[in-house]
């Protein structure tokens, strides 16, 4: 199946063409039609697995474009608020559909300002509720998405969702998608949802098990190091390294480059033509490496990535996911590896339960090894 088969109006379809998406993952398959039909939905399925697009294309497809605010997406943090809101403003670019974020921290009227000429907010529960409660906006989507539920009713936002909902139009669609079931969920899915269709998406289905995931633990001045080390040990023919910030990327890479290697960096601050430079090169396997950032890679699609290595985790599951998926393609196998401190288990506990996937521990190879390895090939 491909994305065609949705029959999306033609320049929605052109964008996800240009953002590199082909196949439609399980979650998109099952939810696209039930959500163009109109339908209320429950959906149980993991960060990770495609949920913004399986959401957000066809809830784009059927707005108007030129109706104000259509639709609302209530998220449980700001890191996720933006990386929705940037996915979603990606998608509905081309149908002149613009995205408003909205969480706590952020001047008022710069946000009261994006959302004059927006048709989607991405908001966090409560800042959204606060503008809400004095009546600085005054909305009427068609539809409503809660994203992550569990995540929000964890964090004790339960109550402000309920409030929120009092502000709702009685006539939308309302979406809530939530990686487990907990009886409070099923309640509110209860309350909030009219007839709603299930679909549920195992743990199995998230990732691609072609690719092999392990991670070295070190502290944080030797991560260029094990770098370096991983590198001359493992030998990759062509890879991707991923980190958090552009500015991580630009010193990675003019680091990389002191040290022989062919690398390029990639990110949104870069020039379209510089950009396009990297990627050509990468593809025509002219660079050895791309160091690059999440948002920067999401429409890289390149089919003999033979290893993708994490400099530092990302913030959430979903981006783990994105990036370890840039390997292990068209059938072949793949190596992810990632760099983590101390600091960072919590998160790769989070990232081992969200995905289902197995991540192996391993020993960065020292010196020795490195040399006798290269003595063996």
């Amino acid at each position: 199946m491909t994305f065609k088969d949705f029959d999306f109006k033609e320049k929605l379809q052109k964008s996800i063409e240009d953002a590199g998406f082909k196949e439609p993952s399980p979650i998109q398959v099952d939810a696209i039609p039930v959500i163009l039909s109109g339908k209320d939905m429950v959906g149980q399925a993991h960060t990770g697995t495609g949920k913004t697009a399986a959401f957000g294309l066809p809830l784009i497809n059927m707005m108007k474009g030129n109706n104000g605010v259509e639709a609302v997406v209530i998220v449980p943090t700001r890191e996720l608020a933006m990386q929705v809101s940037d996915e979603l403003f990606r998608f509905g670019k081309s149908l002149s559909i613009n995205t408003a974020t909205v969480y706590g921290g952020q001047s008022y009227s710069r946000q009261l300002k994006h959302i004059s000429t927006a048709g989607i907010i991405v908001a966090t529960p409560g800042r959204f509720l606060d503008l809400l409660r004095d009546h600085k906006i005054d909305i009427n989507p068609s539809f409503v998405v809660l994203d992550e539920a569990d995540e929000m009713l964890d964090m004790g936002f339960l109550d402000d969702i309920k409030e929120i909902f009092t502000f709702m139009p009685s006539s939308r669609q309302t979406l809530l998608f939530s990686a487990t079931m907990p009886n409070a969920i099923k309640s509110l899915a209860k309350s909030i949802l009219v007839e709603p269709e299930f679909i549920t998406i195992t743990q199995s289905e998230i990732t691609n098990s072609r690719i092999t995931q392990t991670y070295y633990v070190v502290d944080d001045y030797e991560r260029d190091d094990a770098l370096i080390r991983l590198y001359d040990f493992k030998n990759p023919e062509k890879s991707i390294i991923f980190c958090r910030t552009k500015k991580e990327v630009d010193r990675l890479s003019t680091f990389l480059v002191s040290q022989g290697f062919s690398a390029k960096g990639l990110h949104g601050d870069m020039e379209q033509k510089q950009r396009e430079e990297a990627m050509n090169a990468f593809k025509k396997g002219k660079l050895e490496v791309l160091i690059a950032t999440d948002v920067a890679a999401r429409g890289l699609d390149v089919n003999d990535v033979s290893h993708v290595f994490n400099y530092h985790l990302p913030f959430d599951s979903e981006s783990y996911v994105h990036r370890i998926g840039r390997t292990g393609r068209a059938g072949k196998d793949g190596t992810a590896i990632s760099i983590v401190t101390p600091h960072e288990f919590k998160m790769l506990q989070k990232i081992q339960k969200d995905t289902g996937g197995k991540l192996e521990a391993k020993v960065i190879p020292n010196i020795e090894s490195v040399k006798e390895k290269k003595l063996t090939v």
